[in-house]
């Protein structure tokens, strides 16, 4: 084999299309100034004249090449970076920097370690580029696949030749797929596998026998690919979706995977793979010729294409490898590096991360147009069985709609002039499409995408129109896909303007999981759920409100616009209030519902604020949330809300603890608003507790007097605070305490989704602080805290923990759990040390900035102050936190713990070393201030992955 300029010349001239591509790689390459490989081939050809063996040539080339290559790579790069070649250059640039290098590799080793100046009909090799190289697309770091393509089966010289090669390779740091395979074994392989098909599908000739290239490409085309089209239609297909699954099944991920996520780069090679393989084409404007795209939708493919390959180049560059997810560190990085600025209420990261997830909404889009036209062509399969069915049971419904139909199972529009006759119909085709269950035709998409300019106000003032939305939003069918649709295509935004803001709008945080648009479909996707009863389980109050009598327009309105304020500098709940004010009248509202869904929108934090943040077994804070709330009509309207709300942040947002209070909160706000079960004075509440105990122990064969005895050394508050189990536990764990100095039971507490950890030993000062720094060094997440100290001088604790995914302790780690308590609560391990050896940042979490907010709150109880401390959540913060109340002499009597992400909120209901509320100012700031210095000073530091 002997590898010449010439042969690469002549293989790059094959096709028109191939010398154009070359010229391509050549420019890109060229405008970075990145490599000029006369100079690369006259150094090699000094080093061979200058050595005497083989072994001495490698050695002086090899480390020409790697320079070379990380040289060109720099180059690249810093064009980027200075904007002078967006991602779509990078690429081109990258593959062309590749073949040179790979065709330099190869005229070292075939050309020089292992010559065949004569070579035999087996000693010829022709090395092609595969998958995306062959495509000449390569981010920074991708993998170099190669296929070493063979005339028959392998020879001696050729394993030689390869395996030389590729330990080249690997010594530059380039990490290779390669095969090695006769023309033979390719067509075999690639009919029996799509993977090794797709690969083939893309080759590109890059040096040695361009014979044998060719002839492979004429027999697969022959033989395989002008054969299968359909099959591998259904496979790329089957293989996007399974893809996207894995990754995560939304294209609105708050960290997509660039190249695999929906919407990704993969979804557009998806389309390239296949419209080479059914239409022979190679650009986007072919497809355009072929009347598979638009001129428009070319031009939107194309941009896209330019920005997530322009976002993939930079994240390479960044990490310095490759790497595909786009991680909440490289958000930041990445929006500074292409130009983005905040302002007006949005971050940098925020506004670069709405054009990311509207590109991917936009690939969604193609996708669809896409298939459509390959049905066109018989090469994807139409709707089966189901389609046809529905086509029988709905057709004669949509063909009652003046200018609808079916067609291949879904709805179309008959008359291209159809919506611009009446801009009403922009809406009536989706009550159509909800009204008889019939997809909607991607064809009608392309028309309602271009009749945008249609929705206007005369439109969003016509009662019709208001009230064909307002039923769409409120159907008892499922709105969901209505409203996903309705905001795809932009028909949302128009029709409802300020929703435009929030379309595709990321919060940058690490507790929701998706953009605010999507967060809000889900969560009317969660009322429809408990109005068909599939939440009667998880959600039984709220299911059983949905039943009764309730006012469903004011609820789905409330949700639709609760969160619509977002993205701006003021409070996002006041502005979303205003916004209801003004388009509830709109919509056909009454004054009253309006008001009422202004109020919703403005306070649908507040009951997961109060359950999650405050003491809801103290009377005060029952008594200031009703007073809020003011009607048991909005208190059902409001936890419906609430729980949906929740529920639709992400998958591990919603758990039995935040449910179990939220049910509480409800019970006992109910009971008050209505006058129906009374809580009770504070004393008839002490009394039905001790009562409630003693039932519980006399059959256990307690006597009188000891149930006295215990009964009588607890205060009042201890038996309003904790539950009659909890009661229960105690009162067992103080009767087999004896002289031990400390007694500690574990059980699971299901109803609350966490371990439930009592303890009962001798009050000291610190005690609490001790406890929660014991189970921080455990690895336990404390949810809820309670302790009491009991009349003669012992405390009374209960602690409710989670393991590290937020669920109950596993029985067999409680063995564990137990030693670390015991060995940090005698002394023998120092909390503050071997917590400060754990305070590590992964790099994904270390861009997020928590501001620390710390409260006094004299009103929430009446015998207790509230503190409340908003910071960066890290491990042991409750126990610092805890650590520095105690140096300030504050008693701890109950805890209160919520993360939100990377945000935490304690909050602490404390008394003065005198037992009264904490009221003075000066106390108060040293207080706060001694929170701060800590809160400061153990701040984690950065750590790895």
């Amino acid at each position: 084999m002997s590898v010449t300029e010439d042969q690469a010349t002549a293989a790059s001239g094959a096709s028109d299309s191939a010398t154009a591509l070359e010229e391509t790689l050549e420019r890109a390459l060229d405008q970075v100034g990145a490599f000029d490989v006369d100079v690369a081939r006259a150094e090699i050809e000094a080093a061979w004249r200058a050595t005497t063996t083989p072994v001495e040539f490698k050695k002086i080339v090899t480390p020409k090449l790697r320079g070379w290559l990380d040289e060109g790579r720099a180059a690249i790069g810093a064009a980027l970076e200075a904007n002078e070649i967006n991602g779509r250059g990078v690429a081109r640039a990258m593959a062309r920097l590749t073949d040179e290098i790979v065709r330099l590799v190869m005229v070292e080793v075939a050309g020089r370690i292992h010559a065949a100046p004569n070579p035999t009909k087996t000693e010829k090799i022709a090395v092609i580029a595969v998958g995306g190289y062959g495509r000449a697309e390569m981010a920074p770091y991708s993998d170099v696949d190669l296929l070493f393509l063979t005339p028959y089966k392998q020879t001696a010289w050729g394993e030689s030749l390869i395996e030389t090669a590729l330990y080249v390779l690997w010594d530059l740091r380039c990490k290779v797929g390669h095969s090695v395979r006769s023309i033979d074994e390719c067509i075999r392989q690639a009919r029996d596998d799509v993977t090794v098909r797709t690969a083939l599908l893309e080759k590109r000739f890059l040096t040695g026998d361009f014979a044998l290239f060719d002839e492979l490409d004429k027999r697969i085309w022959k033989e395989l690919f002008s054969q299968t089209a359909r099959e591998f239609v259904d496979a790329k297909l089957a293989e996007r979706d399974a893809r996207h699954e894995v990754a995560g099944g939304s294209r609105y991920l708050v960290e997509p995977n660039v190249k695999d996520s929906k919407g990704g780069l993969r979804d557009l090679q998806n389309l390239y793979w296949i419209a080479k393989y059914i239409y022979h084409a190679e650009t986007t404007a072919e497809l355009v010729d072929q009347n598979v795209f638009e001129a428009d939708e070319a031009e939107i493919f194309e941009a896209a294409e330019r920005f997530l390959w322009t976002v993939r180049c930079h994240l390479h560059f960044s990490v310095g490898r490759a790497q595909e997810k786009l991680t909440f560190d490289r958000q930041i990085e990445i929006a500074e590096r292409m130009g983005y600025a905040g302002g007006d209420g949005m971050r940098a990261v925020e506004r670069f991360m709405q054009e990311y997830y509207r590109h991917a909404q936009k690939v969604g889009e193609l996708t669809r147009f896409f298939c459509t036209a390959l049905e066109a062509r018989h090469a994807k399969r139409r709707p089966g069985l189901g389609g046809f069915l529905r086509n029988l049971t709905t057709g004669n419904a949509a063909a009652g709609e003046d200018g609808l139909e079916i067609r291949d199972g879904r709805l179309s529009v008959i008359r291209d002039d159809w919506f611009e006759k009446d801009p009403l119909n922009l809406l009536r085709i989706f009550e159509a499409g909800l009204r008889t269950s019939a997809l909607i035709h991607p064809e009608a998409f392309r028309m309602i995408m271009r009749s945008l300019d249609l929705i206007d106000d005369e439109l969003r003032a016509d009662p019709e129109a208001n009230r064909l939305f307002l039923g769409l939003l409120t159907s008892r069918k499922n709105p969901e896909r209505p409203l996903r649709r309705m905001n795809e295509t932009g028909v949302l935004g128009a029709f409802i303007p300020p929703f435009q803001r929030v379309t595709a709008l990321m919060q940058f945080n690490m507790y929701h999981s998706y953009t605010v648009d999507e967060h809000t479909i889900a969560l009317i996707t969660q009322l429809h759920r408990i109005e068909r009863g599939h939440l009667d389980e998880q959600l039984p109050i709220a299911s059983r409100i949905m039943r009764g009598e309730i006012n469903r327009e004011v609820l789905f309105v409330a949700a639709l616009l609760h969160d619509i304020g977002k993205g701006q500098e003021r409070p996002h709940s006041d502005i979303g209030a205003e916004v209801a004010m003004e388009l509830c009248p709109r919509l056909g509202l009454s004054a009253d519902d309006t008001e009422t869904v202004a109020w919703l929108v403005q306070h649908h934090l507040l009951m997961s604020d109060v359950a999650q943040r405050r003491d809801i077994s103290d009377e005060a804070t029952i008594k200031a949330f009703a007073k809020q709330v003011q009607s048991p009509e909005r208190l059902k309207l409001l936890l419906v809300l609430t729980a949906c709300d929740i529920r639709a942040v992400g998958p591990s947002a919603w758990n039995n603890w935040k449910a179990q209070l939220l049910r509480q909160l409800y019970r006992e706000t109910y009971n008050l608003l209505t006058g129906g079960e009374a809580v009770g004075s504070r004393n008839e509440q002490v009394q039905a507790a001790q009562q409630a105990l003693r039932e519980r122990l006399e059959p256990l064969g307690w006597d009188a007097e000891e149930i006295d005895t215990i009964l009588s050394r607890q205060y009042p508050s201890y038996w309003i605070g904790l539950g009659a189990e909890t009661h229960a536990l105690h009162a067992e764990m103080m009767h087999e305490a004896g002289d031990q100095l400390m007694v500690t039971r574990f059980s699971p507490d299901v109803t609350r989704d966490a371990t439930k950890a009592c303890f009962f030993m001798a009050d000291h000062p610190g005690l609490f602080a001790r406890i929660t720094g014991a189970l921080a060094l455990a690895g336990a997440n404390v949810v809820d805290a309670r302790t009491f100290t009991t009349r003669d001088g012992m405390t009374c604790s209960a602690f409710w923990v989670q393991d590290s995914e937020g669920k109950p302790y596993d029985p067999t780690r409680i063995e564990r759990l137990k030693t670390t308590l015991d060995k940090t609560l005698k002394g023998e391990v120092i909390p503050r040390d071997k917590l400060r050896e754990r305070r590590r940042i992964k790099l994904r979490e270390q861009s997020f900035t928590v501001p620390t907010r710390i409260s006094f709150d004299n009103k929430a109880s009446e015998i207790y102050s509230v503190v409340e401390v908003q910071a960066r959540d890290r491990a042991g913060l409750l126990f610092d936190l805890a650590r520095a109340l105690t140096a300030s002499n504050v008693n701890i009597f109950s805890a209160i713990i919520a993360t939100y992400g990377e945000r935490a909120v304690d909050v602490f209901y404390v008394k003065d070393t005198f037992g009264l509320k904490i009221t003075n100012p000066n106390k108060q700031k040293a207080i706060q201030r001694m929170l701060r210095e800590v809160i400061d000073r153990e701040a984690p530091r950065a750590g790895g992955q």
